[in-house]
């Protein structure tokens, strides 16, 4: 027999003021209330419950005449499961998990005997889904993830129509409760990703998670102080869909309008959704383009410097290259000033509102970087170069990849800077170890250039038909890597 939650309503309204206080948050609602001739107590979250729904449910409890263990021998619990007039109504056994029910935005109801439900009457405030602003496409999908996380997986459900997908929810923070969900394809992911996540999730013990995803990223994978990203982030849900389907597995976090990725390895945040709605070899072309963009912003400021400082190597086709005048500030002092006056104005611009912010730019670009140059404190070449750098760093989809690449481009430049041509080419080297060394999830971050597997590394470099049948990507150790 089931047992009541409380021993009445009025108990429950002690326990609800003993948890809040009493009148001492406004958003949190106490109502008594008649469901047909229950006496019950309503409690809810102001704002997170659609108030429209709940009117026409309490309207039709009202006019429908069910008197509850008088004329027709029906108890509350039959009574809330069998005739309430909504989908989504739950019995509770745990006075912490009603609570946090509530919490979520759902509609607590005690009965006269003391039985706890809810109902999901949930209206969370957000935007609706629209075009990221960092993931365009000239064709495409407009609609992206938003804030809200029942919206994220509907989007996804629409897009992937298999009664495999499946959406595990469970709360993050012990304070918070974040809603996070695991999204994968049962006979597809891996099983061993899916049971890593799972782990990682119930060994977290922090009171919550401030910045959403990316909180949830450092704890899951303890990214400590590696600047490359260990996941990918996406806004748009065809990419998600697209990775599902390949086999990796999604994580949804609530109040975040981006979704992680994994696993991952260096390769997927150089793709971008655009190079799939143009036909295969433009495709190819667009994707080969931000292949060198990517090597070019880490090679290319340090190789010019290097260049500079020691011009014996400079071949003599190409030997307009190099400044004629050095002017009165060392160069190596002039780029490092040049990349730190770029940082700033990518903040500025980051911060100035939307009518000023073209303005700004112009401003700063134009005017500031020529009277630099008039007075000496510049070169011409070096801003030519700093804004070429900057230019390949925003043209790759990934910030996160592009923030590193920044850091990784300074490593070289101070290691030629230091040792000259010895310390640009160990830097690289030390860069490609660093590469190899790192493995998220035991997967390569270089795969399939190291270990190298030639068919693959084919596959991420060319943008083969979509009828040329392939397997799913062999890092995903997908149980079913036929895609047919």
């Amino acid at each position: 027999m089931t047992q009541s939650l409380f021993k009445s309503p009025q108990d429950a309204e002690s326990f609800i003021y003993s948890k809040f206080g009493k009148e001492e948050s406004f958003d949190v609602g106490v109502k008594h209330a008649h469901v047909w001739s229950i006496p019950s107590l309503f409690v809810y979250m102001n704002g997170l419950v659609d108030f429209t729904v709940l009117t026409q449910i309490l309207t039709l409890t009202q006019n429908t005449k069910i008197q509850v263990k008088r004329t027709i021998d029906i108890d509350e619990v039959e009574a809330m499961n069998t005739y309430f007039p909504y989908h989504s109504v739950t019995l509770f056994d745990s006075t912490d998990d009603w609570l946090l029910a509530i919490l979520s935005g759902q509609l607590g109801i005690v009965t006269s005997e003391g039985f706890a439900f809810t109902i999901d009457v949930r209206s969370y405030p957000g935007r609706q889904p629209e075009e990221p602003d960092n993931e365009k496409v000239i064709r495409g999908s407009r609609d992206g993830f938003t804030e809200n996380i029942l919206q994220n997986t509907a989007l996804i459900r629409r897009r992937i129509r298999d009664v495999s997908l499946r959406f595990e929810l469970t709360q993050i923070s012990t304070r918070g409760k974040t809603d996070t969900v695991i999204a994968f394809i049962k006979g597809i992911a891996n099983e061993e990703h899916i049971e890593y996540l799972r782990t990682r999730m119930k060994k977290i013990n922090h009171d919550g998670l401030t910045m959403t995803d990316k909180s949830l990223e450092e704890m899951l994978f303890k990214q400590k102080f590696h600047p490359v990203p260990f996941v990918r982030y996406t806004e748009r849900a065809d990419t998600c869909a697209a990775h599902l389907l390949e086999g990796h597995i999604a994580i949804i976090v609530d109040t975040s309008p981006s979704v992680i990725l994994v696993p991952i390895t260096l390769f997927h945040h150089l793709q971008h959704a655009e190079e799939y709605r143009q036909a295969p070899l433009l495709g190819t072309i667009v994707r080969l383009t931000r292949f060198t963009g990517f090597l070019l912003c880490l090679m290319l400021l340090p190789f010019w410097y290097l260049l500079i400082k020691e011009p014996e190597h400079l071949p003599q086709a190409i030997s307009f290259i190099g400044p004629k005048e050095t002017g009165n500030v060392p160069i190596f002092a002039q780029i490092i000033i040049a990349d730190i006056g770029l940082v700033y104005l990518r903040l500025a611009a980051i911060h100035t509102p939307t009518p000023l912010s073209t303005a700004m730019g112009l401003v700063s670009a134009i005017i500031i970087g020529q009277i630099a140059i008039d007075v000496g404190l510049f070169i011409p070449e070096v801003v030519l170069y700093s804004a070429i750098a900057a230019i390949l760093t925003f043209s790759l989809p990934s910030t996160e990849l592009g923030g590193a690449a920044k850091i990784f481009m300074n490593f070289l430049l101070i290691a030629t800077a230091a040792f000259g041509s010895n310390g640009f080419f160990v830097g690289l080297f030390l860069l490609f170890m660093y590469f190899v060394s790192i493995k998220p999830m035991g997967v390569p971050y270089l795969w399939p250039l190291v270990p190298f597997f030639p068919i693959a590394l084919s596959r991420l470099i060319i943008r083969y038909p979509t009828t040329n049948g392939a397997l799913r990507p062999f890092i995903t150790n997908s149980p079913n890597r036929s895609r047919s």
